[in-house]
């Protein structure tokens, strides 16, 4: 079976669509009978090829990418119109069987385009942002494609949600789809758990994700300021980068925490277990989320959670056995959830163990498994039945 994968993200660029692309491309690599090409977008200002192995090639575009964390519309409408091109080109060499697209925009209006053209019956994954009304900088973009991503969900052969609550999201967007819900994983032996001695020194509060007003990492930042003025000092380190960083920094310095505040930037894969390793409890102020891959990590290491009530929380937080959720927006319930455990160790190690537990539910393996299922019943649709018959049971 010949796939072809769609997505503009790949990393190092993106967040964490790119990341479960990655982790699933890698383990699909090692089906003998499958053969895979993922187009995605350059960071280097040129196109790319790149075999990763015998069955897996990666095609990076120049689109003038110029960050990391995210891409502009400009860039966005360069992918759609050179991966059409380039996926075109290689349909001519040999044919796909089905295209997998990692979002419903910019990749899921590219594997429509090719849908119509070359009859490849595709499915589609949504990433979050490409759920109409999901994030609020892209309020004035949403009434424009939001037709668009409706009739990408319509015609695709399914539509992926990573959990009960991103689908309910979809389904108040078109009635009529009925996602089918395939949670994200973790590899959880690249992370060993925590174990710092929480008696000395400050609790160290970690958040990993792209520093973005969405993330909420003001309002941790506001919770260390009120700890701060109370006596009870914490370290927080943020890790990622975003268009917010320039801001935290200001509020950092304005509100004095400047020396309890540490901004890594970028971390390469590969090095963030060590952030995981080193802290205390894990903390994602988020205004909303798709089954966060940070969270994930942070079950995999054994960190308590402090979570807002975002889709996806309700498979990672059981509240009072590793974590609690607090109200979107509300740094007073978070800063009383820190000081409750500062106060009391043992249910932070309590906490701790938990999480570890519930990491062990959640697998690539498994997630990798269900995908590739979902892909070969899409590509045993005739063209026909794809279009009177576009959906999976979810």
């Amino acid at each position: 079976m010949r796939v072809l994968m769609l997505n503009n993200e790949f990393p190092p660029l993106g967040g964490g669509t790119a990341t479960v692309t990655y982790e699933v491309l890698m383990r699909l690599a090692r089906y003998s009978d499958l053969e895979i090409d993922l187009i995605t977008s350059s960071t280097t200002g040129r196109d790319e090829e790149t075999a990763f192995s015998s069955n897996f090639r990666l095609h990076r575009l120049n689109v003038g990418s110029k960050c990391l964390h995210h891409s502009s519309n400009v860039e966005l409408l360069r992918y759609a119109y050179r991966s059409f091109h380039a996926a075109l080109a290689l349909a001519r060499q040999t044919p796909f069987s089905v295209c997998l697209a990692w979002s419903a925009v910019p990749a899921g209006a590219v594997a429509l385009a090719l849908e119509r053209k070359l009859e490849v019956p595709f499915v589609v994954r949504v990433g979050g942002p490409d759920i109409p009304g999901f994030e609020a900088r892209y309020w004035y973009l949403y009434p424009a494609i939001s037709p668009l991503i409706k009739l990408v969900w319509r015609h695709s052969q399914a539509v992926i949600a990573k959990c009960d609550s991103e689908g309910d999201l979809i389904r108040a967007c078109a009635r009529h789809i009925t996602p089918v819900i395939i949670p994200n994983g973790v590899d959880v032996s690249r992370f060993g758990r925590a174990k710092r001695d929480t008696h000395h020194g400050p609790l160290r509060l970690l958040c990993v994700g792209r520093l973005i007003a969405r993330k909420g990492q003001r309002i941790l930042l506001e919770a260390c300021r009120r700890l701060k003025e109370q006596g009870t000092p914490v370290v927080v380190t943020l890790v990622g980068t975003g268009d917010s960083e320039d801001e935290y920094r200001r509020l950092a310095k304005q509100w004095g925490i400047s020396d309890s505040v540490e901004f890594k930037g970028y971390v390469p894969r590969e090095e963030l277990p060590a952030h995981y390793a080193t802290a205390d409890v894990f903390v994602l102020p988020s205004e909303n989320e798709g089954m966060s891959i940070a969270t994930l990590e942070a079950l995999a290491a054994g960190l308590p959670l402090l979570l807002t009530p975002t889709p996806g929380t309700e498979l990672m937080v059981e509240e009072g056995g590793n974590g609690h959720l607090f109200p979107i927006g509300d740094a007073t319930v978070l800063t009383e959830r820190i000081r409750t455990l500062i106060a009391e160790p043992e249910r932070l190690r309590r906490y701790s163990a938990r999480s570890r537990e519930l990491a062990q539910t959640f697998s690539w393996e498994q997630a990798t498994e269900a995908l590739l299922e979902l892909l070969q019943c899409a590509a045993s649709q005739s063209v026909k039945a794809n279009k009177a018959q576009s959906r999976f049971p979810g």
